[in-house]
């Protein structure tokens, strides 16, 4: 006959060498413990923890322990149903042995997978980040390429635009009492046409040379004294 309390009493006492800082027995009657199991560390310092409860049952080793996860650290809950169902699986292949020891190892192994697994998102993460940058500096060198569509896009806004400050200045001008310039007030107001020629003449001196050939005498030109346009003043004569 199986002395099942003689066997949970030797298990006990060969977890608790094992495991001497994390082991801590919460109750006799019925036994009842929990065991803290910490991943390695990764690489950049993640780690991934969990404090597993176990309380012995009367069969126990014949029939599988009770567990469940007691407290964790940076697991998503996706992990600690994965935890839950490998303890079931450990469990149902050792049925007969004392198994305490099994369940722990497996679920460090769970552990370290999980650390594995956060680290390759990390990466993953970070390829992605760098890849973003690389077309953001892309796209800021290119510019935008012009289309027909995007070009008049933008020139409607822009005629848009320069309607609304002639629109504005226009009103500014109104409230400050100037009066509204004629088309003919807004082109002589430019000096530089209205000295342009004159200028021209300053600077060029006495070099101007005029072609006469260019020219017809006045005797030559075919002109009706019956017109009524005809000015003999303006038009000059040889005796002037």
């Amino acid at each position: 006959m199986t002395d099942y309390a003689e066997e949970q009493r030797n298990e006990l006492e060969a977890i608790e060498s094992i495991y001497p800082d994390s082991f801590t027995v919460l109750s006799e009657d019925p036994t009842s413990f929990t065991i803290t199991v910490t991943s390695d560390v990764g690489e950049n310092g993640e780690t991934v923890e969990t404090t597993l409860k176990f309380t012995y049952v009367d069969k126990y080793p014949d029939e599988p322990p009770l567990w469940e996860i007691y407290s964790q650290e940076n697991l998503e809950e996706n992990d600690t149903e994965d935890i839950l169902t490998l303890l079931q699986q450990q469990a149902e292949e050792n049925l007969g042995m004392v198994m305490i020891f099994t369940l722990v190892t497996a679920v460090q192994e769970k552990l370290n997978a999980i650390v594995d697994v956060m680290k390759n998102r990390q990466e993953e993460e970070k390829r992605r980040k760098e890849r973003e940058a690389e077309e953001a500096e892309k796209v800021a060198f290119q510019g935008t390429v012009v289309t027909i569509e995007n070009f008049l896009s933008w020139k409607a806004n822009f005629e848009l635009e320069m309607a609304e400050l002639r629109r504005k200045k226009q009103k500014e001008e109104e409230q400050a009492g100037k009066p509204k310039l004629t088309g003919k007030q807004l082109f002589e107001r430019d000096h530089n046409l209205d000295t342009s020629d004159i200028q021209f003449l300053e600077d060029a001196g006495n070099s101007v040379e005029v072609d006469e050939s260019l020219f017809q005498d006045i005797e030559d030109l075919d002109l009706d004294e019956n017109d009524p346009d005809f000015d003999p003043i303006e038009m000059g004569s040889d005796e002037d």
